[in-house]
C-alpha cells in the first residue's frame, strides 16, 4: 500500500467518550491518498466510476453541547478503473470551516444549543449554524456536490480528485432563501438536478432546478403554513414530492429563540406534488395521508392517474422513553421506519397507503438509473439497535416480497451502500453494492464490494483502507461516464 499525506487538520477536540466522537464515530485528521491497495478477492473490471461517502468529523471542541450532526464534512471516495482502485479523503472546506481553522476554535452553536451561543447571528447555515455540507453528496454536471441538511451553500469537488472547486455560481440567488437542503436529486433522463429549501421565514419552502450544464434554470415557492423540517424529496418524469409532516419546531416557542422539537399526532402528514420545469400547469396539489415523518424516500414514479411515493413510514416519529434531542437516542430502531408506499389520484384527490415490509430499515437506495420511474429492487440498511449505526444490508424484491441480506459481523458497521450498476448493464440489478466497513475488531476499515443479485454470497471483493474512517451518513455511486475529471494516470 503506497500512502500519500496531502494534508492534516489539528482538532482542539476534547470529548473524551461521547458516542459519536469516539468508537466507530472517531474523527479523521489526516486526509490522504492511497494506492496499491490491499485486496481480498477480485475488483471487478466491469466497474468504472467512483464511490463518494460523507462524513461528520468534529475538529473543535464545541461552544456548547455537541449532536453527532455538528462535525464537519469529510468526504472519502474510493474509485474503480479497469479492475484497480483507489482511495481519497478530504475535508469539505466551507466557509464556516475555514473561519475556525484560522480561529483555531469553534465559532458556531450546535444543532441543540442555543443560537446566542454562537458569535454570529442567526438560524441556520446562513446565521449562527455551521455549514458543514457534511449530510449528503451526488455527482451533478461532471462534480461532486456536498450539502447541509439544515441548507446551507452548493459546494463542489472534483468528483475524482476531491480537489476544492467552491460554491456554484448559481448558489447566489436561493442563498437568500437559505440556500439548498441536503438530498437534491440528479433526473438521470434529462441530468438536470432538483432540490429544495427551507426556512423560517415565508413562503418557508422553495423547489428549483438546475441543467446539465450547472445553471439555476427554475426556481419557484412552495408555501408552507409555518416553518417546518423536511429532510428529502422524490421525484418522477413530470412531478417533484415535498412534504410537510406534523413533526416540526413548536411555533408558540420560537418567538422566543427556543428550538423545540413537537409532535402532533392530531395533524395529518401532507404531500405537495410540484410541476417540474416545463410542466403543462404551474399549480402544486397537495395530499393529505395517515401522520408521521419520514426522513428518507425511495424512490416515485407515474402509474397512469397516480404519482406513487417508496419511503420509511416513521411507526414512532416521537419515542418517549428516553429522548433527549442530543443524538444520543437517535438509533433508528427507535424510531420504527419501515418500507411504505403512499398513492395520490391526480384525478379524485384521494390517497392510498400501505406498509411494504414489518423490518426497520432505513438509508435505502436503488440504481439510481431508475430514478423517477418503476423499479424492482432496493438495498436497504439494517439497523443496529440502540445506535446510529447498521449492521447489515437487505436487497428487497418489490415486486415477489422475497429478500436476501448480508450482514457486515460483530463489531463492524457500515452506511449507506449505493447500487453500482456496471457501465454496460443487461438488467437493473446488473451490478455491484458498495460501502465503507470499519471494523472495532481490527481497527481497520475496507471497501466492501458485493454482487448486487446476490448479496448473501459475500464479498465479491475486500479492499483495506490505509486508516479506520468515521462511520458516516449518505453515499453516491457515479459512473466514469458522468465525470468531468482527468481519469489518464490517476490509476
Amino acid at each position: 500500500m503506497h500512502v500519500e499525506i496531502v494534508g492534516e487538520v489539528h482538532p482542539t477536540l476534547a470529548l473524551e467518550g461521547h458516542p459519536y466522537t469516539s468508537g466507530p464515530f472517531t474523527p479523521n485528521y489526516r486526509e490522504v491518498n492511497a494506492t496499491d491497495l490491499e485486496v481480498e478477492g477480485t475488483i471487478p473490471e466491469r466497474l468504472n466510476g467512483v464511490y463518494l461517502r460523507n462524513t461528520q468529523n468534529p475538529v473543535h471542541q464545541p461552544l456548547g453541547k455537541f449532536h453527532p450532526f455538528d462535525g464537519d464534512g469529510m468526504l472519502h471516495l474510493m474509485s474503480f478503473q479497469n479492475g484497480r482502485c483507489e482511495y481519497r479523503n478530504r475535508f469539505v472546506r466551507t466557509e464556516a470551516f475555514e473561519q475556525e481553522q484560522q480561529a483555531g476554535r469553534a465559532l458556531y452553536a450546535g444543532l441543540i444549543d442555543k443560537p446566542s451561543l454562537s458569535e454570529l447571528p442567526g438560524w441556520g447555515a446562513r446565521g449562527g449554524l455551521r455549514d458543514s455540507a457534511a449530510t449528503d453528496v451526488i455527482v451533478h454536471a461532471g462534480k461532486a456536490l456536498a450539502m447541509f441538511y439544515q441548507c446551507g451553500e452548493p459546494y463542489r469537488l472534483d468528483a475524482r480528485t476531491l480537489e476544492f472547486e467552491g460554491v456554484d455560481a448559481w448558489g447566489g440567488e436561493v442563498l437568500r432563501d437559505c440556500g439548498l437542503s441536503a438530498h437534491a436529486k440528479v433526473d438521470p433522463r434529462t441530468g438536470d438536478l432538483l432540490f429544495f429549501n427551507y426556512s423560517k421565514d415565508a413562503p418557508y419552502m422553495h423547489y428549483g432546478e438546475v441543467d446539465r450544464q450547472n445553471r439555476l434554470v427554475h426556481y419557484v415557492p412552495v408555501p408552507l403554513p409555518g416553518p417546518r423540517l423536511p429532510h428529502d424529496m422524490a421525484f418522477t418524469e413530470h412531478f417533484a414530492i415535498l412534504n410537510d409532516f406534523p413533526l416540526h419546531w413548536d411555533e408558540n416557542l420560537l418567538p422566543e429563540g427556543k428550538h423545540k422539537l413537537s409532535y402532533y399526532p392530531d395533524k395529518p402528514s401532507r404531500f405537495a406534488i410540484v410541476p417540474r420545469r416545463g410542466a403543462a400547469s404551474a399549480q402544486i396539489r397537495w395530499f393529505e395521508a395517515r401522520p408521521t415523518y419520514v426522513l428518507h424516500w425511495l424512490n416515485a414514479w407515474e402509474d397512469g392517474d397516480e404519482v406513487v411515493l417508496h419511503g420509511y413510514h416513521q411507526k414512532t416519529p416521537m419515542p418517549k422513553a428516553g429522548y433527549d434531542n442530543t443524538g444520543n437516542t437517535m438509533g433508528p430502531d427507535r424510531y420504527g421506519p419501515t418500507l411504505y408506499e403512499w398513492r395520490f389520484n391526480l384525478c379524485t384527490g384521494a390517497t392510498r397507503e400501505r406498509r411494504l415490509e414489518e423490518r426497520h430499515l432505513e438509508f435505502g437506495m436503488v440504481n439510481m438509473e431508475y430514478w423517477g420511474k418503476p423499479y424492482r429492487y432496493s438495498y436497504n440498511m439494517i439497523a443496529h439497535p440502540g445506535s446510529f449505526l447498521f449492521d447489515g444490508i437487505l436487497r428487497y424484491d418489490h415486486t415477489s416480497g422475497e429478500s436476501q441480506q448480508y450482514l457486515f459481523g460483530e463489531g463492524r458497521f457500515g452506511s449507506e451502500s449505493p447500487m453500482a450498476p456496471c457501465h454496460d448493464a443487461q438488467g437493473e440489478d446488473d451490478g455491484y453494492v458498495i460501502t465503507f466497513v470499519t471494523d472495532m475488531n481490527t481497527d481497520r476499515s475496507e471497501c466492501v464490494v458485493l454482487d448486487a443479485r446476490d448479496l448473501t454470497a459475500g464479498p465479491v471483493a475486500r479492499i483495506f483502507l490505509p486508516h479506520r474512517i468515521s462511520s458516516g451518513t449518505h453515499a453516491c455511486w457515479a459512473d466514469a461516464k458522468d465525470i468531468q475529471s482527468d481519469w489518464a494516470g490517476l490509476l
